[in-house]
């Protein structure tokens, strides 16, 4: 059993993970950088150590201070929480090496899965189905021309290390190719690191389904159902997710299921991770990319099973089995999540930085809030604009969308713009309401 873990992140997910492991009576260390001085992850943990100053580089990304964080407070392990240092190879092997355990996949699954050119040719090899697309990393204007010339425009280029919707361009002909490539392989280089992209054909309003896979170090991995995350910003980054999806049949369900265990099972998967599918108009599935973390969404997924993840993915990582089999996986219910982000609605959806000057939560039977709001709290412009996740369930899709308007019209934060009307207009929408989304939903259907 673990006596201390550090927790390697900020905001709501770092609150999510003190709570799991205060509910298992394990000590907590948070790091936070200099801006998060008076974050509420840092009010709730039982240590906290300061690693840089606001720039992400220099705090939640610095592997040296993060590493010495949980050395000098003694942690048996460390919990990246998502984004971050959750998909950094690297940094697994300098836990690996200086005795710590990650709380997360092995580094070989990470480094295997984490550039998503390489996933996306070991599933192909594996006979999961893949979009068409390059081989690997597309290194030049001339490539990148006679891929699309091949495939046929509209085409997609994506950071091969890639994630949350940073490094993709979709281009529509020719002319606009050198220029979305250019930009494309600057965002993939900043945002990552590293300016690799690849590029596939570009599906005509696919939806956009994940499955949670969760294994332990004795091999045995089981799916826990899809989770629908068609509705997404224009930068392609989720913005509503639910479960289970309103698109799959039983049929394609068991299907999409069999896939996800099949991927996770190639690389020898350890602990929680999200195989991802795009799902075409003639219900065709496509492997896109498998995410070696937790999800943002998880807790839709809690929902439906009954099942702390955070919690499995702790005692996984302490070397305990599964504690169940495919068959005893039973979803019940439907779920909801609105991710409520500081964005301005009517300027563009642009982050907006403020102080909460009031606060109100919804609450209830079936409603959840992960947040790391007080009041007074300062929103930073220096990190990711997620505020809150409301997440509802009922036992059918009608009652759980019904549920999350009643939420959502209690939720009040105060001094910052949010997006809460915007999910609201979401939430009215008759194109949501009889399930008909796509990834193009909020430009197609709500002009965003």
């Amino acid at each position: 059993m673990f006596k201390k873990v550090l927790v390697a992140n900020r905001g709501e997910i770092a609150v999510r993970v003190i709570r799991a492991c205060r509910d298992l009576g394990i000590g907590t260390v948070a790091v936070y950088s200099e801006a998060d001085a008076e974050g509420l992850h840092v009010r709730l943990a039982d240590e906290k150590v300061c690693v840089g100053p606001p720039p992400t580089k220099d705090s939640y990304l610095n592997t040296a201070n993060i590493i010495s964080a949980a050395l000098i407070t003694e942690c048996d392990a460390i919990h990246p929480g998502v984004g971050m240092l959750a998909e950094n190879a690297h940094f697994v092997e300098a836990c690996e090496q200086c005795d710590i355990k990650f709380i997360g996949p092995q580094a070989k699954a990470v480094e295997m899965l984490g550039n998503k050119a390489r996933a996306r040719q070991i599933m192909e090899k594996a006979g999961i189905p893949v979009i068409p697309g390059s081989d690997g990393p597309v290194d030049s204007q001339q490539s990148a021309q006679r891929l699309a010339q091949q495939y046929g425009y509209p085409v997609i280029i994506k950071a091969a290390a890639g994630g949350g919707g940073r490094g993709i361009r979709v281009v529509q002909n020719e002319a606009s190719m050198d220029e979305a490539l250019r930009v494309a392989q600057a965002e993939a280089k900043a945002a990552f690191g590293d300016p690799s992209v690849y590029l596939e054909k570009y599906l005509d309003e696919p939806r956009h389904v994940e499955f949670q896979v969760i294994g332990d170090e004795d091999g045995n991995i089981v799916h826990l159902g899809e989770r629908d995350c068609s509705i997404q910003y224009r930068w392609h980054q989720k913005i509503l997710e639910e479960s289970p999806s309103p698109a799959l049949s039983p049929s394609l369900r068991r299907r999409m299921g069999e896939a996800a265990v099949k991927a996770a099972k190639v690389a020898d998967y350890q602990n929680c991770g999200t195989v991802e599918f795009l799902v075409d108009k003639n219900d065709r599935f496509y492997f896109m990319e498998m995410n070696t973390r937790l999800q943002v969404e998880h807790p839709v997924t809690e929902a439906v099973t009954g099942l702390d993840l955070v919690a499995e993915q702790i005692r996984i990582a302490q070397g305990e089995k599964l504690g169940f089999h495919q068959r005893e996986v039973h979803n019940k219910g439907w779920a909801l999540e609105c991710r409520i982000d500081a964005r301005d609605p009517d300027n563009g959806l642009l982050p907006c930085a403020g102080t909460v000057t009031n606060l109100i939560l919804p609450g209830g039977p079936g409603v959840r809030v992960d947040t790391h709001l007080y009041p007074n709290y300062e929103v930073s412009n220096h990190y990711d604009p997620l505020l809150a996740k409301v997440i509802v369930h009922a036992g059918d899709r009608e009652a759980a969308v019904r549920k999350m308007e009643r939420a959502l019209s209690e939720l009040v934060v105060a001094g910052v713009c949010t997006t809460k009307p915007l999910h609201q207009a979401i939430l009215q929408n008759a194109f949501f309401r009889q399930g008909a989304v796509h990834t193009n939903f909020l430009r197609r259907r709500l002009g965003v």
